[in-house]
């Protein structure tokens, strides 16, 4: 049985694709896993392929989303990334975004907050 946390993990992760789309950015994958680790959304626009990590929050929750990507993290995301790079090339510029989902009660979205370019690599 899915656990709570879990259920509003996805959920964050649907309602963070959702809103890149409205934004114009086209999904190539979601939950991309690599022996490195994992990236929740994989997209891209005219300019950039887009390694998302989406962070979600119910109410209550004591840090910012944001603060729970790391720079272990980052080192984890940016290997993935250029693994799935490396499996499927690209003319475009690799970025890292982070989406902040904060959720109410009912696990409706209250806001949402996507930090483009969040971190750099050496890519």
């Amino acid at each position: 049985m899915i656990q709570e946390k879990e259920k509003a993990g996805l959920l964050g992760e649907v309602y963070a694709a959702r809103k890149l789309r409205e934004k114009g950015y086209d999904i190539y994958t979601a939950n991309y896993r690599c022996r490195f680790g994992e990236v929740d959304i994989i997209a891209a626009d005219d300019k950039y392929i887009i390694f998302t990590e989406v962070k979600t929050r119910s109410p209550g929750a004591i840090a910012l989303p944001r603060e729970w990507v790391d720079e272990r993290k980052q080192e984890r995301l940016v290997k993935t990334a250029a693994l799935y790079l490396q499996k499927n090339p690209v003319d475009l510029q690799p970025r890292f975004d982070v989406v902040e989902v904060y959720l109410d009660k009912e696990h409706n979205v209250e806001r949402m907050n996507h930090i483009e370019n969040a971190f750099d690599s050496d890519m």
